[in-house]
């Protein structure tokens, strides 16, 4: 659980990391593909099935990733085997990922609604 931090403002140095983080996250593909790793451990070429990208990319994206702490990887005989290293980062990843995935099944259902409609 996260320490309560009160009323005090985050250093700069702390909001730059979380900058970063988000900045990180905001690509649909890498937020994808943590949200992958969120449910366990893969290899690029079974991450890159899942989430429908090319190989390249998908390892371009896994760098990424492993240079900002976010996963990490093993050695598995010849293969690479990467994991989530933060599990705050999955905790956010899952809350807001789960929450817009609820809101758009309950719009989905309302009728007049137009998809991405804001509201």
């Amino acid at each position: 659980m996260a320490q309560d931090i009160g009323f005090q403002d985050p250093s700069g140095e702390v909001l730059a990391a979380a900058a970063t983080t988000f900045g990180l996250l905001s690509s649909a593909a890498r937020l994808h593909i943590v949200w992958a790793l969120a449910e366990g451990e893969s290899d690029v070429s079974g991450l890159a099935q899942r989430v429908g990208g090319a190989l390249p990319a998908v390892s371009q994206h896994l760098t990424k990733l492993k240079l900002a702490g976010l996963v990490r990887s093993r050695r598995e005989g010849r293969r690479q085997v990467y994991f989530v290293d933060d599990p705050d980062v999955v905790t956010v990843v899952q809350s807001m990922v789960g929450r817009l995935a609820e809101q758009e099944a309950a719009e989905a259902g309302r009728p007049g609604r137009l998809r991405g409609a804001g509201g």
